[in-house]
């Protein structure tokens, strides 16, 4: 199967007009930019815990590779998050807002209600 049986000569001429070809570009490199921004902030917890990949990894029980992948993830369940972030030492809670309430919760807690194995 060619590129253009899959639609690529579509494509092709739809990114031949420039504004549509600026938009998509834009559009894409925002999506590295907060990729990128989602990645430095897991990174920060474990450099904040003064953990590198390997020692995080190893408190894990996973590879280094494991975590690198994890901090560039766009999309954790909480779970792994829950694990990260206690593998680093930390606490994290999330804060949901409704109306002018705040309703708090422990990450940890979530994540062992939300798990499939409960």
């Amino acid at each position: 199967m060619t590129v253009e049986d899959r639609g690529g000569a579509r494509l092709k001429k739809l990114l031949a007009d420039p504004d549509r070809a600026e938009r998509v570009a834009h559009i894409r490199q925002q999506m590295r930019d907060d990729d990128r921004a989602y990645a430095m902030n897991l990174a920060l917890i474990r450099r904040a815990a003064d953990l590198t990949q390997v020692e995080l990894a190893r408190r894990l029980g996973v590879g280094q590779a494991a975590v690198s992948k994890v901090e560039r993830q766009h999309d954790l369940l909480l779970s792994t998050l829950s694990s990260y972030v206690a593998a680093a030492g930390a606490n994290a809670r999330i804060v949901v807002t409704v109306g002018d309430r705040d309703l708090e919760f422990d990450l940890a807690a979530l994540a062992d209600t939300a798990s499939p194995e409960q």
